[in-house]
């Protein structure tokens, strides 16, 4: 069957106008190619698979009751939003998500105007949507506004913030909960078992919502009237079911729940709620997963699956066995290895226990184990409550994420200096996931800050040394980088010994250039290195530049000593990490020169003064100069 009978209805639009050309009774089949064509991009340009086919209905229900993008959808978490991207006009250029200068992995206004927010981070769709409701009433421009939050994300504080003003503020947004149980691995918490304990009639709502209409065409239902009205219903309703809703306690009128995979029963239920007056909530269940075995049956694998054949649901992984591990699996085994060790130490980890594999530990040990939900401020705060009676908490958070507890780690942790590892994974560049992932900034942000330790492994070794290290008596807040992949050891399972904190050490000894690393990237600095001796011959004897190498490894303290022989030996310095230029390594070891009276020329390598796109890993390096022929180039440079 050609592609284009298969995909009869989906052919037809381009744009949300197109859907909303077709019959009601064609939706489903709609839904049903939209999923196939999600299953047959993803297999083969690898994404968000799970989270975007149980979305499917929401998706095309939208679009189809709402006039977007005049009216507003603010999604929340990206994860859901592939059918989004297909109805509005990308389709064609579907196959380069995610890929170097093809589509953006989450949905952005700098990429269409039916992307109508950022939606990379979790649980700040309320909180947009409703400066959008706002800004609609301010301005006079009659528009419909609806934030659609699943994937856990209601777990976040902001969601709650979000909801506090939002029963506080005139406004008419209506708010859908995707919920499917799930954020990556299954959501925990209060709040996910409230939503699945929660159930409203289905009748009720609907004679309610009649009633609603018919006393507001008399003339009988002002703003005052209406608040009366729901707050003695809300009494009514509680006082006859034993069960208090969170939500209309809020003041915010509650719908559901709902099947969130019935597109006729959805686009019915969006008709009634569209032109309600007042703030709402509509409750969705939802499978994550839907429409396709092997993604409903374990949705935690199939949340970003890899490559798949989408006939068998056979992932195609490739044989590991004899490549270097990857670094969130030596965190891993040695968080579980030093835990056995010392009683004192627990995990926690805001909903990513097996995307940290904190997993292996909480296997094992359950009740030292803690994943706290998409809440990076509260991880962060709670490790520090364990940390002052006590405990030695190892709390692991992505890198990008942990943007989102700045505050706490000074508050909470810092200022107390307690002893609480924060372990950041995917430091540095991590790929495909685009700007609102890179852990860019970490480094220059968390410098500042006093009483923190920050070190950065340049293998999976030193990672067990550090972990090791931040783990003795007397070692305070102890911050840990590492990037997203696979180390450069085959055989990393190494002793754990302690590391003096505060001393890099020198790897390549030189006379012309100093180059100052800090992290892994110092691996490619020894392969630019080889690459410049093995390229001396006797006719370039003397022209190639010779160059001592050292591994910073902590960035706060300095080693001093290293700082006092490289300005002593060297005219010429580099400095090269895979953060920001602006505050980071670079920074630190420019400010050290000039506040001790060194005056030597220094270049400064890393990530620059704007947010790097989406692509291989390998291909921003090499787009941001710091791949191993830039660092390779600048060392050449530097001896001219």
């Amino acid at each position: 069957m050609s592609n284009k009978k298969k995909y009869d209805l989906l052919s037809q639009i381009q744009s949300p106008a197109d859907l909303r050309r077709l019959k009601l009774d064609d939706l489903p089949e709609l839904c049903q190619q939209l999923r196939e064509d999600i299953i047959e991009e993803v297999a083969v340009n690898p994404g968000h698979l799970a989270s975007s086919l149980g979305a499917t209905e929401i998706t095309v229900a939208c679009h189809y009751v709402f006039h977007t993008p005049e009216d507003r959808l603010v999604w929340d978490v990206g994860h859901q939003a592939y059918g989004h991207k297909i109805l509005t006009g990308r389709r064609d250029s579907f196959c380069n998500n995610r890929k170097l200068n093809g589509l953006m992995p989450f949905p952005s206004p700098v990429e269409s105007v039916y992307d109508t927010f950022t939606c990379g981070h979790a649980s700040n769709s309320i909180s947009a949507a409703l400066g959008m409701a706002v800004a609609a009433k301010l301005t006079k421009q009659h528009r419909h506004v609806v934030a659609i939050i699943g994937d856990g994300a209601m777990s976040g504080g902001l969601a709650f913030e979000g909801l506090n003003n939002v029963s506080s503020q005139p406004n008419d947004l209506l708010i859908i909960l995707n919920d499917n149980d799930m954020s990556i691995d299954r959501s925990v918490g209060g709040m996910e078992q409230y939503l699945l304990n929660l159930d409203t009639n289905e009748t009720y709502n609907r004679l309610r919502f009649k009633a609603s209409q018919w006393l507001n065409s008399k003339g009988l239902l002002n703003d005052e009237r209406r608040k009366g009205l729901l707050r003695l219903n809300n009494a009514l309703k509680s006082a006859l079911a034993h069960q208090q809703n969170m939500f209309e306690g809020m003041n915010i009128r509650y719908f559901g729940p709902f099947d969130g995979n019935n597109i006729t029963e959805l686009v019915r239920i969006l008709r009634q709620l569209k032109n309600m007056k007042g703030p709402k909530l509509l409750h969705l269940h939802t499978k994550k997963g839907k429409g396709y075995e092997p993604a409903e049956k374990s949705a935690t694998v199939w949340h970003a699956p890899g490559k798949f054949d989408p006939e068998t649901g056979e992932r195609m992984v490739q044989d590991s066995s004899r490549e270097p591990p990857k670094f969130q699996d030596v965190f891993g085994k040695t968080l579980l290895e030093l835990a056995r060790r010392n009683p004192r130490i627990v995990g926690v980890t805001p909903a990513m226990p097996t995307g940290c594999s904190m997993n292996i530990m909480m296997d094992e040990m359950p009740d030292r184990t803690f994943d706290v939900g998409i809440a990076e401020a509260h991880a962060v705060t709670f490790s520090a409550g364990m940390a002052k009676d006590g405990l030695q908490p190892f709390c692991n958070i992505y890198s990008a994420f942990s943007q989102r507890a700045y505050d706490s780690i000074i508050h909470d942790m810092a200022i107390l200096n307690l002893p609480v590892v924060l372990c950041l994974d995917r430091a540095g560049l991590v790929g495909e996931d685009g700007a609102t992932h890179h852990g860019a900034f970490d480094m220059a942000f968390l410098r500042p800050v006093p009483n923190l330790t920050i070190a950065s492994p340049m293998d999976e070794c030193e990672l067990r040394r550090l972990m090791y290290t931040a783990q003795l008596p007397g070692k305070g807040s102890f911050v840990i980088r590492y990037p997203r992949g696979r180390g450069v050891q085959t055989r990393w399972d190494c002793p754990l010994t302690e590391v003096r904190v505060g001393t890099g050490r020198r790897i390549h000894d030189g006379w012309d250039v100093a180059i100052l690393s800090i992290g892994p990237i110092g691996n490619d600095v020894e392969q630019a290195i080889d690459l410049i001796e093995r390229a001396e011959s006797p006719a370039t004897k003397g022209h190639c530049p010779s160059v001592a190498h050292y591994d910073m490894r902590f960035l706060k303290p300095l080693d001093t000593d290293i700082l006092k022989e490289v300005a002593a030996r060297f005219s010429r310095i580099i400095t090269i990490e895979d953060g920001v230029r602006n505050g980071g390594l670079g920074s630190a070891v420019t400010e050290w020169m000039a506040d001790h009276g060194y005056s030597p020329r220094i270049t400064r390598m890393g990530l620059p003064d704007h947010f790097v796109e989406q692509g291989t890993v390998q291909q921003l390096r090499e787009i941001c100069g710091i791949d191993v022929d830039g660092i390779k180039g600048q060392l050449t440079a530097a001896c001219r």
